[in-house]
């Protein structure tokens, strides 16, 4: 804290780091990352090594690859006022349950909820509109790109 006086740096735990990393769309491990995910599901094949000649799941992410994924990782709006998104909150389209939240939280930053969930295949396109399960009632939610904070975003 002394070293970075001069920058006026302040402490912050790990709620803050949640929350920037959503407004990223950074996965968190344990929660949006899980031992029943892929690299390719989650949008993180980049960092994967196809050409490897042999490593666990291998051939998993070539038929996926090859076939496609039937549920990504994507992140999400809330398009109006709700209470906050989190984790294990049901995403609906139309009366269908599709999805469970991964993550979510409010975005200092937005000014509005956000998060992440993994979508069918069919409905994980940008600015598809969704609904989440808040403490028993629906809020409308829209399928965003990938990071949902840019530079010169933020609200006023």
């Amino acid at each position: 804290m002394r070293k970075g006086a001069e920058f006026a740096i302040k402490p912050c735990g790990l709620g803050a780091r949640d929350t920037l990393r959503l407004e990223m769309c950074y996965p968190l491990n344990g929660s949006d990352l899980a031992p029943d995910t892929t690299p390719i599901e989650a949008g993180l094949s980049i960092f994967v090594d196809m050409q490897k000649p042999d490593f666990i799941g291998r051939e998993a992410l070539i038929r996926q690859k090859k076939e496609g994924v039937k549920r990504r990782l994507v992140p999400f709006k809330m398009t109006g006022v709700s209470p906050p998104p989190r984790s294990h909150y049901a995403v609906y389209k139309g009366e269908q349950k599709i999805a469970e939240t991964t993550s979510g939280s409010l975005s200092p930053t937005l000014k509005i909820g956000i998060g992440m969930a993994y979508i069918p295949t069919e409905f994980a396109r940008i600015n598809e509109q969704i609904e989440i399960e808040i403490r028993g009632k629906r809020f409308p939610a829209v399928i965003e790109k990938k990071p949902l904070h840019r530079a010169g975003t933020a609200s006023a």
